[in-house]
């Protein structure tokens, strides 16, 4: 639950950000953001990690205000996976297993094959123990993202967090990335940064950022006809 959730940078003072926000997501839901650049998106994930403290209002996590709970507690429920996966030099296992603690070879081959990366990892000269470059130079996008999901399979987190991770790759890349986040998304509470509305048409609930504000909530069907902003984002997108 978000609950009138106000933020602005210490650098912006009275510039919100975030202005009055309020949102609740049910357990085990998919909830799409969508609105332009600046609306708000990306700040309010930062808020849900607790990378910053909001002004006013607060977030709750099952009725418990996050504020409440220690930050490494919070984020260990939490899985993010990004448009640019945070991947590091070392071996593609130890990239997979990082922030699971101690996990076995075969935690680590079922994660990666229920992200569709086993495949690719075993045709690699050294499999599992392959080692990347920084960034995951040495994979291409779709398999650095297959990476970063194998990673969050691990985890097993109560809540993902999704900010948009195929917008950056080709067709085939994206459908297979979307086929690992299908699986991951099961059976959590899942919360969607989506710039391309095409990739969240069957959310449970999508909700509409203007300014730091959600302007409307409702399904795809629900807001293409009472919400004049998602109406013009939606045609310009499927026009194109």
């Amino acid at each position: 639950l978000i609950d009138h959730l106000s933020f602005h940078y210490a650098t912006r003072k009275g510039q919100w950000v975030i202005n009055e926000l309020s949102l609740e997501v049910d357990s085990g839901t998919v909830c799409a953001l969508v609105g332009a650049s600046g609306a708000g998106k990306t700040t309010l994930f930062d808020l849900l990690l607790r990378f910053y403290d909001p002004q006013k209002g607060g977030v709750f996590l099952d009725s418990v205000p996050i504020e409440q709970i220690d930050p490494m507690a919070l984020r260990a429920q939490i899985g993010l996976v990004s448009q640019k996966p945070a991947l590091f030099t070392g071996t593609i296992r130890d990239n997979i297993a990082y922030g699971s603690g101690e996990v076995t070879q075969d935690a680590i081959i079922n994660a990666a094959k229920a992200a569709y990366a086993h495949d690719f990892i075993e045709n690699l000269p050294d499999a599992y123990d392959t080692l990347l470059g920084e960034h995951g130079v040495g994979l291409s996008g779709g398999q650095q993202q297959r990476i970063a999901i194998a990673r969050a399979v691990l985890k097993n987190p109560k809540i993902l967090l999704l900010d948009e991770a195929t917008s950056a790759l080709d067709a085939e890349s994206e459908h297979q990335v979307q086929k690992a986040l299908n699986e991951l998304m099961k059976g959590r509470t899942t919360l969607v940064i989506a710039h391309r509305l095409a990739t969240v048409l069957h959310a449970d609930k999508i909700a509409v950022l203007n300014k730091g504000r959600i302007e409307a909530v409702g399904t795809h069907a629900e807001l293409i006809t009472s919400n004049a902003l998602y109406e013009r984002l939606a045609s310009l997108q499927f026009n194109e």
